[in-house]
């Protein structure tokens, strides 16, 4: 599959009474976007924010952060199975308003939500705060069901960042990359001397509001299977779960898996990517079993010399991280895992649930436990008092003069892939 994704530059995001791009900026038209998304009975109230890099503003609890984008050429469009139809995507020409983010918020759903600080020490921490975003606040009726409640919002995330993406689709790119991996066996001929390296992309699974969706499908109800990287930058894999915000990859950092790029950077050069392997993290063994026993055959089958392996989650998805290394370093294929640690407050504790000899590759992005401070900022988006019983925050964590402390757990994006940056391990 060949992709062209074209980056339109967005400097600033302004209301207007047209949505447009235009110069950098992104014009939106506040009530025909209200309206767009009031239409679900399970919300109660919409309203939008613009918040920009530098801004006094805290934004919690935030559920999704989402990319506008819009497909200009090729089969399907944005968010296949949700917004449009089950086509396989991947493939034309995407336009793509690179700066700009929406991020959704509004009563809590779970516990497991985040924080996005636009200014101070929380900002260092969140690739969100340097994004131009339209902060959508949805309001659910009351008595919703939180899992009722999560998929609200997830779709109402997707409406408006399609809505902002089809201001982009006549607009020429500021920026054109392409990104191309071949079927199978072409793409194994196409570099015969180089290392055949695919990306092992573990989707969060366990359910209980922790769950991905791929075209459309709960992931959990899936068997591991082969995809094209570009699939995945069309929106082909989403976020509907609530785990803990430094571990959860929002649907922007599916659309822009970190990973997946920095593969792409050396394919051809160093290494022959031949593409990824998405799997589950499942909560029962024989899941566990299955899945990774999958995995690992897949990995066989592409005829691979190395993977890399990430991870979203922790705990119980651990096993599934270490099951996957284990089983697929067994074949004679070298493995690299990404992961955070929960290492402690003191960064002595066990940093991961569970491990093997097989895992003697590690790239960390750092102990979820760490304590920071948050200082009070001038504006709040959504509720702060939730920041006491979020994952990562605690009783006490709302300090008497405003300020926060929190375990950077708290913080959307914080220890994710999000943050993950270049590869710098070799796994070959």
């Amino acid at each position: 599959m060949r992709l062209e994704v074209g980056n339109i530059f967005i400097k600033d995001i302004q209301f207007a009474d047209t949505t447009k791009v235009e110069n950098g900026v992104l014009y939106v038209n506040k009530e025909e976007l209200v309206n767009l998304l009031s239409v679900d009975e399970h919300i109660k109230s919409i309203d939008l924010e613009i918040v920009k890099p530098g801004d006094s503003v805290r934004i919690t609890p935030v559920k999704d952060v989402i990319e506008p984008r819009v497909k200009v050429e090729g089969n399907g469009g944005i968010f296949p199975g949700f917004l449009s139809k089950v086509d396989v995507v991947g493939q034309g020409k995407t336009n793509v308003l690179k700066g700009a983010a929406v991020v959704t918020t509004g009563k809590i759903v779970g516990f497991q939500e985040g924080i996005i600080d636009m200014t101070g020490p929380g900002a260092e921490y969140t690739p969100f705060s340097k994004t131009c975003n339209l902060v959508v606040i949805a309001e659910p009726v009351d008595g919703l069901l939180q899992h009722a409640h999560e998929e609200a919002v997830r779709i109402v995330g997707f409406k408006a960042a399609k809505y902002l993406g089809e201001a982009g689709k006549t607009v020429t790119p500021d920026e054109v990359t392409v990104y191309e991996t071949k079927p199978l066996f072409e793409q194994a001929a196409q570099y015969p001397d180089l290392p055949k390296v695919a990306y092992v992309y573990m989707l969060q699974t366990q359910g209980l509001l922790h769950d991905t969706y791929v075209y459309g499908v709960d992931a959990k109800k899936i068997v591991p299977t082969i995809i094209y990287p570009t699939e995945i930058m069309d929106g082909a894999i989403v976020s509907g779960n609530c785990v803990s915000a430094c571990d959860k990859n929002p649907t922007y950092v599916h659309m822009n898996s970190p990973i997946i790029h920095d593969l792409y950077k050396l394919h051809g050069k160093e290494y022959n990517f031949m593409g990824v392997i998405i799997t589950n993290e499942n909560v029962y063994l024989a899941d566990k079993e299955r899945s990774s026993n999958w995995s690992a055959k897949l990995a066989e089958f592409m005829g691979l010399d190395a993977v890399i392996i990430s991870e979203e989650g922790f705990g119980n998805p651990d096993t599934d991280l270490m099951m996957n290394c284990k089983k697929i370093s067994a074949k004679g294929i070298k493995t690299v895992i990404v992961t955070d640690e929960y290492a402690g407050r003191d960064g002595a504790s066990q940093s991961l649930a569970d491990s093997d000899p097989s895992g003697d590759a590690c790239i960390s992005n750092g102990n979820a436990n760490m304590i920071i401070v948050l200082p009070k900022l001038d504006k709040i988006i959504g509720h702060i008092d939730v920041v006491d019983y979020i994952a990562g925050g605690f009783a006490g964590s709302i300090r008497e003069d405003g300020s926060l402390e929190v375990e950077i757990q708290a913080i959307t994006g914080a220890t994710s892939e999000v943050g993950f940056g270049h590869l710098t391990a070799r796994t070959y």
